[in-house]
């Protein structure tokens, strides 16, 4: 099955040199809004109250929202979760028991609705918040040393090593730079989302490569832009529908799924499309800049003795 009834035959590489400094602002833009504005970090790292509450009937999270600022929590946070009838509250740090919380917030919810029940309260300290930022960011720093470790057995050439490792850190920045552009909350959902997205750019860079080493196999004389524009374009079919197939649920997931899947959708939405862009403009023309060519990637074929004699 093929998205393109034509095969196609996009220059890809002839305008590489443009793509390149798309990456570097994106890049440059992503880094510096970290720097500046850092991220939004959610109730999982910083700490806080996080409270799950049933009423009777479908509820209105405006009404709560509105409530629990009269009711002294200015900066609560409201979504729904399983039913309509279900809710999650999050709070910033405060210095109180759980008892003390949940007394109060049950008190806040029983004047909109009674029969409200509170499920689940718990107080997430500053100490258990910044414990679980640093397992995030150690599960991240493991992840990528681990793909390297991976991406320099998988491929027989440091060229194509180095073209994957650009894309595997191409795209998590950028996903890092929209989160701190938008002041999107980051919480540890995101976090998963992006493992995600490092493993689906991976799957990405491989596919189109291994297409390219097949193709020099077969056409060992052609010009190395010729074999990899080639090899993207016989892998785009292939790609195109992946990815949209992949973002039809997860854009469903960003409109319909609540605010408690907003970040998590968010993150994959923007690693699918920099994941496609990366594994082209990234990855392989990284290589090729980098002096790619057929006897990198295949064994040199013997010679007859005969080929020897004048």
């Amino acid at each position: 099955m093929e998205f393109f009834r034509r095969a196609t035959s996009f220059p890809f590489m002839s305008t590489r040199k443009i793509w390149y400094a798309l990456s570097v602002v994106m890049i440059a833009v992503s880094i510096g809004s970290l720097a500046t504005r850092g991220l939004n970090l959610g109730v999982d790292f910083t700490g806080g109250v996080t409270v799950q509450a049933t009423f009777p009937t479908a509820v209105n999270t405006d009404a709560v929202v509105a409530a629990l600022q009269r009711g002294g929590f200015p900066t609560a946070q409201v979504t729904i979760f399983g039913t309509s009838r279900d809710i999650a509250i999050r709070l910033p740090p405060i210095k109180q028991t759980t008892e003390e919380v949940r007394a109060r917030i049950e008190q806040i919810l029983d004047g909109i609705e009674r029969g409200t029940t509170i499920q689940q309260a718990a107080v997430i300290g500053p100490e258990v918040g910044g414990e679980l930022e640093r397992s995030a960011v150690q599960a991240l720093i493991a992840t990528l040393l681990l793909i390297f470790g991976y991406i320099a057995v998988r491929f027989h050439t440091w060229r194509l090593s180095l073209g994957a490792i650009l894309a595997v850190l191409h795209d998590p920045i950028l996903v890092l730079g929209v989160f701190s552009l938008t002041q999107t909350s980051f919480d540890l959902t995101v976090v998963a989302a992006m493992l995600a997205v490092i493993g689906y750019s991976l799957n990405d860079t491989v596919v189109v490569f291994d297409r390219i080493r097949e193709r020099f196999h077969l056409a060992r004389r052609l010009e190395p832009i010729v074999v990899l524009d080639q090899s993207i374009n016989q892998t785009l079919s292939r790609t195109i529908m992946t990815k949209v197939v992949t973002l039809i649920v997860v854009v469903a997931l960003y409109a319909l799924g609540g605010p408690a899947l907003k970040g998590f959708s968010l993150a994959l939405i923007i690693g699918i499309l920099a994941g496609t862009y990366s594994s082209i403009y990234t990855s392989s023309a990284a290589a090729l800049d980098c002096g790619l060519t057929a006897e990198h990637l295949l064994p040199a074929q013997a010679r007859k003795p005969v080929d020897d004699l004048p």
